[in-house]
């Protein structure tokens, strides 16, 4: 079944809510199987061979629900490759959060929770905490495709919009053509992301970030005879952002600022 809801509900990319039911036909589940592939993977164009043809015919044969197709998708070697393996760690954990709960992260304390959850307990794991948590069971429950919906959520802060706006830009974009951060200066300092234009202009924005330099101000604590507070900066090319903020992330400072120098 496909429902169709008022689109300030839904808000951002669709009005449309793909879920399967005990009386769907077969162009319903094929229908339900092209979302989870779009949402999940990313926008992506995929070959006849990249298909999940054994995930298909038991989601096709109601031996699993949509909810376990999505977490099959999510651990595929073409999930992997694209945003495991070849971008940088902050991105794959924003992306998990936009293909997985439909919303960005909302904080810094959520992305270094996902990152330690994969680093200590390995990807299945990471893509597991997403998929058996209580959000993802309140908002899609067993057959439902997730959706984009930081709009709909009740208390929902500006600042969780504002970024999922920049995680969701449109039906044209692919995910994976990305693959740096996008939200790593606005999280780890707390602050509204800016929505950037569309399409061409975005892209070469996040080109061009990867060539420029920040100054990070970070405030921890050190231990010199006695402990005492201090702050230090570092000059890092937008290159190296993301493994220096995760080296800053594994010790006690706090990061005051990032403030772009060149």
């Amino acid at each position: 079944m496909v429902s169709t809801a008022p689109t300030a509900k839904f808000g951002i990319d669709s009005d449309t809510i793909f879920e399967l039911w005990p009386t769907s036909g077969i162009d319903e589940v094929q229908a339900v199987i092209r979302a989870v592939y779009r949402q999940v993977l990313g926008n992506p164009h995929i070959m006849e061979s990249e298909r999940l043809v054994s995930a298909e015919s038991q989601l096709c044969d109601g031996s699993i629900s949509v909810r376990e197709f999505v977490r099959a998708v999510a651990k595929s070697d073409f999930y992997r490759a694209r945003y495991f393996e070849s971008c940088a760690p902050y991105r794959f954990i924003e992306l998990n959060f936009k293909h997985l709960l439909g919303r960005a992260p909302l904080d810094q304390t959520e992305i270094s929770e996902h990152i330690r959850i994969c680093i200590e307990q390995g990807y299945d794991a990471e893509i597991d905490s997403y998929i058996n948590s209580e959000e993802y069971q309140v908002k899609f429950g067993e057959n439902i495709v997730p959706y984009y919906c930081a709009s709909s959520q009740i208390g929902q802060k500006q600042v969780g919009y504002n970024r999922t706006l920049t995680l969701v830009r449109g039906r044209s974009e692919i995910d994976s053509a990305i693959k740096s951060s996008s939200l790593v200066e606005a999280v780890a300092t707390n602050s509204t992301s800016e929505i950037v234009p569309l399409a061409g202009c975005r892209a070469a924005a996040y080109a061009d970030a990867t060539e420029k330099t920040f100054k990070i101000v970070v405030r921890g604590a050190m231990y010199s005879g006695r402990r005492r507070r201090s702050t230090t900066e570092y000059i890092v090319p937008g290159s190296k952002m993301t493994p220096q903020i995760q080296r800053i992330n594994r010790t006690s400072g706090t990061i005051v600022s990032i403030t772009e120098i060149s």
